[in-house]
This record gives structure tokens, C-alpha cells and sequence, in this order.
């Protein structure tokens, strides 16, 4: 059983170019984080040596054509963050990849030095080119059709029965989105019609388990690409949640999973909630606005998400109850009993706290006083302006400036964590390198780091243990080392 949690997000930002002949969104993208002004090292360039996105954790690997971009276009597709994290091109969209933190918190507070970073590459990008050029969302889909990706991932002991995981995480995936949707106008991808649902995601699942993330996707996704020594972890890669703005829908989805984990390790008996049909409910889930739908289970009984959510906050409760508890673990249990009460009652008492809920209220409210409906076109802008990351245009931060929506983490901290990596994980070392040797930074990656002291050979450290490479380990060796070679010196004695 892991004793903490290693933890961290991949979001891909929706971009939409104000040109009309910008048709690239590739390259689009490529501008975009080419004009990041926080670069420590603009010249180094992402390690894929342990990486292989095609190894599935039932035991092949699938064909497929593995990302190995030369050194000038992994240059461009990539670039190494101060604080640990990855800015890099994904597909068609500009992604940013948190640092690995351990905690929900740490969390909201490196997501959210992620939407400033974003924003700050739309800002030097019009300095530079004279105008706005792009558009960026925080959001899951552009209403024609096409979602795109947030993927959380938690490490977790490779000892635990992948098929327990599966059995244990789906009823509770199938239902976390009634506190972690961020809200949509509409229906896509020929699924049921719907005004307003409560998942932006919901929609796009269409099975139980595999490996694909883009085509045909799966609840629980079978990646098996830990980033770490892979004898003794696995990484649990989860695409089935949505993108959020309101910090605590993003507190309680990373919270609540990362608490179900640590009892699965433990070897928690948990309910038998066999959800019947969990690609058809998880999208009966998403369009049940009210709370009083009811889901059937395989052995015939009905429940309701609530009641599912219910289930896993009583096990987690019971388990707390006699077992060692941090603080953070503590105030997630206690909202999480909150935000079900609440949703139980009236899912509108939770206006101020939950994206799906505050985005309903305020379009709902603009519907009124223009007397129009949902299917009109100013309706589905609003729900996109939602999710605008331009601090001075998204709508989700003119709540946050009306004193609307609460806030979990201070700017300070949002601050801090844009500049500087979290001090209990390898990060803390990869992020600091980043700063103290920009120069001699020849590459990174999640697993290693390789400088260049100017001889023929490359030096790689390697950061194979997520849970290595921390303050307390490494800040006195890191001060006491004034080059790059210094420190390979001390790292080699």
C-alpha cells in the first residue's frame, strides 16, 4: 500500500483560431506554446525513451506507431516547465500536464497555474504578432461534435488486481460526474437529445475497458505506462472526467478517487454496485438534472447515483474511522457528505461550488431575461465563454471576480505554483534543475533528466521513483552544487 498518493492531470485546451485561413490546429498549437515567456530551458527537449502509450495492462501491446519526433520538431512540440509540469502539442490541441503532487489540493492549485499559463502564452502571442489570434477553452468539447481530453492519473501499488480496480471504479466513475460534471448545453456524438446535462464527457463513452482514448471510448482505460519502476507500480490513467473550472468539482473528483484507491490497496470490502448497463447509465447520469433518476443494477436491485455515492462515502467513513487520516483526507470527506446532502435536497444549493450547477444558474438566468431558449446560439456561446481562459473574458472568472463562486486555494499559492515545482515528489528536483541549469537541461521527461556538460556524452538521472527526488532529499545537494557538472560529480560519488 502506497503510504502517499502520487497524483497529476493532463488538460487539453480547446483552441479556435480567429483567422479563417489558420485552418492547422496543429500548428496553431505550436505558435501557441512557443510564445510561453516562462521557459527555463527553451532549448531542451522531451526524453520518450520510457514511454509506450501502447502497452496494454492486459498483458499486449497493441500496433500502433510510437511518438518519436526528431530533435527539432520534439523541440517545438515540447516544452519543460519551472514547476515541474509539461506545456506541450497534442494531437490538435495545446495540452499542459501538472507536475506530480500528492495531494488533491496541491492539485487545484497546479491546475490552476495552469489556465495563467495558458493565458500568458495568448498574451505574449498577440504581443508579439500584433492581435489576438487564438481563443482558448478549459472545457471537453466545441459543440460540433469533437471532445477532448482530461485525463487524471494516480499511482497505484502494481501488486492490486486490475480486475478488482475495475470492479470497485465503475459504479463510483459512472456517478462522480454529479459533483465533478462541468455542464453542457446539449447533446453530441448521436446520443440522446438533452437541454442541459451535467457532463461535458458523458456522451463520448461508448465501453466498458480498452486501451483507446480518442476512438470508442472506454470507462476505465487500460493503459499500462506507469512512468515509474513498473515492478512496483502502475499508473491509473482515468479519461472518463471532465474539465473544471470551480476548484472544489476538481477538489472533490481528484479527492474522492484518490481516497478509493488508497482502500482498494488497502483491501476494503466494498458494496456490490454492478451497475447493469454503465455506458448507458453513465449517460442516463449526466442528463438527470433533478437527483430522483433511478440506475438498475446487474442483480436486478435500483439505486441512484446519490445512493452509489452514498455507498463509497459510508465504506471510506467506516474505514477512517479506525485508520490514520491527513488533514486534506479529512475536509474531503466532510465536503463530500456536504456537496451529497445538498444535491439531495436541491442541486441549486450548490451554486457557489459546483461548475454544472453555477453554469445552469447563469445561463438559465440569461435565458429569462432574454426570453430565448437553449437551442439558441447565444446559449451555446455563453457555454463556451464559461470555459474562456482569458482571465478579463471567461465568464467562469466573472463569477469568481462577483464573489460568486468559492474558492478553495488562495492566489498566492496559484502563484507559487506556476513558478515553482511541489516539494514532495521528484518534481521538486526536475523543476529546480530546470531553473539552476537551463543551459546545460538537455532533455526531461517524468522518468529522467539529461544534461549536456559539454563533453560527448549525455548524462541521464534517472527519476524512476516518483516519491525520490523531494526537498528534503535533494534541496541540500542541489544548493551545494554550483554547475551542472558539480552535481554530476556528487551524484556519481
Amino acid at each position: 500500500m502506497l503510504l502517499t498518493r502520487v497524483l497529476g492531470t493532463e488538460i487539453e485546451f480547446g483552441i479556435a483560431a480567429r483567422d479563417a485561413d489558420a485552418l492547422d490546429p496543429v500548428s496553431n498549437s505550436i505558435q501557441l506554446i512557443g510564445h510561453y515567456p516562462g521557459l527555463p530551458a527553451p532549448q531542451a527537449i522531451w526524453d520518450y525513451e520510457n514511454e509506450n502509450p501502447l502497452l496494454d495492462v492486459r498483458g499486449f501491446e497493441v500496433e500502433g506507431e510510437r511518438e518519436r519526433p526528431g530533435p527539432d520538431y520534439n523541440r517545438l512540440l515540447n516544452k519543460l516547465l519551472s514547476n515541474g509540469g509539461r506545456l506541450y502539442v497534442d494531437g490538435a490541441h495545446p495540452e499542459y500536464s501538472t507536475p506530480e503532487c500528492t495531494n488533491a489540493r496541491e492539485l487545484v492549485a497546479f491546475e490552476r497555474a495552469g489556465e495563467r499559463i495558458m493565458a500568458a502564452c495568448l498574451r505574449a502571442l498577440a504581443t508579439a504578432r500584433g492581435g489576438d489570434k487564438f481563443l482558448l477553452y478549459k472545457n471537453n468539447s466545441d459543440g460540433k461534435g469533437n471532445s477532448y481530453g482530461y485525463h487524471e492519473n494516480y499511482l497505484i501499488a502494481r501488486s492490486v488486481s486490475f480486475d478488482r480496480i475495475v470492479q470497485v471504479l465503475v459504479p463510483f466513475l459512472v456517478t462522480r460526474q454529479i459533483y465533478a460534471g462541468a455542464g453542457k448545453v446539449g447533446a453530441e456524438n448521436q446520443t440522446r437529445p438533452a437541454e442541459y446535462q451535467i457532463s461535458q464527457r458523458a456522451d463520448f463513452f461508448e465501453c466498458l475497458v480498452d486501451l483507446n482514448t480518442m476512438i470508442k471510448r472506454p470507462i476505465i482505460n487500460t493503459r499500462d505506462e506507469p512512468h515509474a519502476d513498473p515492478a512496483k507500480y502502475r499508473r491509473l490513467h482515468v479519461i472518463v472526467g471532465d474539465t473544471n473550472m470551480a476548484e472544489l468539482s476538481t477538489y472533490l473528483k481528484v479527492g474522492t478517487l484518490a481516497i478509493v484507491l488508497e482502500m482498494i490497496e488497502a483491501g476494503v470490502d466494498f458494496p456490490r454496485l454492478d451497475l447493469e448497463d454503465p455506458v448507458r447509465a453513465i449517460k442516463d447520469v449526466s442528463r438527470d438534472l433533478d437527483m430522483k433518476a433511478t440506475l438498475k443494477l446487474f442483480d436486478g436491485r435500483v439505486t441512484s447515483a446519490i445512493g452509489i455515492q452514498r455507498a463509497y462515502l459510508k465504506t471510506a467513513m467506516d474505514y477512517f474511522a479506525c485508520h490514520e487520516l491527513t488533514q486534506v483526507t479529512k475536509d474531503v470527506l466532510v465536503r463530500w457528505e456536504e456537496v451529497l446532502d445538498k444535491l439531495e435536497r436541491d442541486p441549486m444549493l450548490l451554486v457557489r461550488e459546483l461548475d454544472w450547477v453555477a453554469k445552469r444558474q447563469m445561463i438559465q438566468s440569461y435565458m429569462d431575461r432574454k426570453g430565448c431558449g437553449w437551442n439558441d446560439s447565444r446559449v451555446l456561446l455563453l457555454d463556451l465563454q464559461y470555459h474562456d481562459v482569458r482571465p478579463d473574458k471567461g465568464l467562469f472568472y466573472t463569477l469568481e471576480r462577483s464573489n460568486l463562486i468559492d474558492r478553495l486555494v488562495q492566489d498566492v499559492e496559484i502563484l507559487r505554483a506556476e513558478q515553482n515545482p511541489p516539494t514532495g515528489t521528484r518534481a521538486f528536483f526536475r523543476g529546480h534543475c530546470l531553473k539552476k541549469f537551463p543551459r546545460q537541461v538537455y532533455a526531461g521527461s517524468w522518468t529522467s533528466i539529461l544534461l549536456d556538460v559539454g563533453n560527448t556524452t549525455i548524462k541521464k538521472i534517472p527519476l524512476m521513483e516518483p516519491l525520490r527526488g523531494t526537498e528534503s532529499l535533494t534541496r541540500e545537494l542541489l544548493e551545494g552544487s554550483d554547475s551542472a557538472e558539480s552535481l554530476l560529480a556528487k551524484l556519481t560519488a
